[in-house]
């Protein structure tokens, strides 16, 4: 038999936890604040979800606050697993530069490989060299060559600073990790989550089966439209790759000093004279005056 509940407004068995609403079986004998004072209960509600809710939280928070100031930044995407003999490993430190030298701050996983290039670039060019990590098994934390430097217990906190923060992307040749980043940023410009940013594949000799792929296949089946495939472009030069990046932003700055003006002329023509007179005509006439 239920216990009488002492508030006589509710119905028996019934218990409120906050929002939280628990009846019969699912009721508690003991408060919040019992459990949250007794030094003696288990410890084990540390791993519990709504614990790691506050952990999300504090990720978030730490990343925005890490960030806020950053200014113009482009995420540099590719393998932990590229050699520093590698070709795209030298690309990738030449990338880094020169984004220094067009105003950028270079964000990247802050793992090895083309993220330490990329890291390395910005860092001695003088700039801005922000490491995102992330906790994996196998992982040794933050590549040297990161200035500003995070790790993530989360890969979707992770993965709203790479796009919250950045003017842009350059995926290089890389694994199922950069492939989620690269189509996590196309799917939101896309659905116009976000607004639209530059991608540049680079290295076409690894993207072009990929892009043939999607032309080919999914293009042709009716699955992505051929709008969709003038979101990013594919390039082997490094400079061809700042220039798009540069022009891109460039394009995105006169359409937003655009629209700005044009809701500034729409403010000022819903309140001149002729606008306001038509609206006290709109009024009289309503109210049958």
């Amino acid at each position: 038999m239920a216990e009488p509940s002492i508030h006589p407004d509710r119905p028996i068995g019934t218990q409120q936890r906050g929002p939280v609403v628990m009846r019969r079986s699912q009721v508690q004998h003991s408060t919040s604040e019992q459990r949250l004072l007794d030094s003696r209960g288990p410890s084990d509600w540390v791993h519990t979800d709504p614990w790691r809710v506050l952990r999300i939280q504090s990720e978030f928070i730490e990343g925005f606050g890490m960030l806020a100031e950053l200014g113009a930044a482009i995420s540099v995407f590719g393998s932990a697993r590229t050699k520093p003999d590698d070709a795209m490993y030298i690309a990738a430190e030449e990338l880094g530069g020169k984004l220094v030298g067009a105003g950028y701050a270079v964000i990247t996983g802050g793992g090895p490989g083309v993220m330490e290039a990329a890291n390395k670039g910005a860092s001695e060019a003088g700039g801005v060299s922000v490491g995102l990590g992330i906790e994996l098994p196998f992982e040794n934390g933050l590549n040297e060559w990161v200035d500003i430097g995070m790790n993530f217990r989360y890969f979707f906190t992770r993965k709203t600073m790479f796009v919250k923060y950045a003017q842009g992307f350059v995926v290089m040749p890389g694994g199922f990790g950069t492939l989620d980043e690269l189509f996590e940023a196309l799917t939101l410009a896309q659905t116009r989550k976000v607004t639209s940013f530059p991608v540049v594949l680079f290295g076409t000799s690894y993207w072009s089966g990929l892009v043939d792929w999607m032309r080919d296949t999914m293009l042709e089946d009716g699955k992505i439209s051929a709008a969709d495939l003038d979101m990013f472009t594919i390039t082997d030069d490094v400079d061809e790759a700042i220039s798009y990046i540069v022009k891109s932003g460039e394009m995105a700055d006169a359409a937003a000093e655009e629209a700005a003006a044009a809701a500034a002329r729409d403010v000022a023509e819903a309140d001149s004279p002729e606008a306001r007179e038509r609206r006290e005509e709109r009024r009289l006439g309503s109210d049958g005056s």
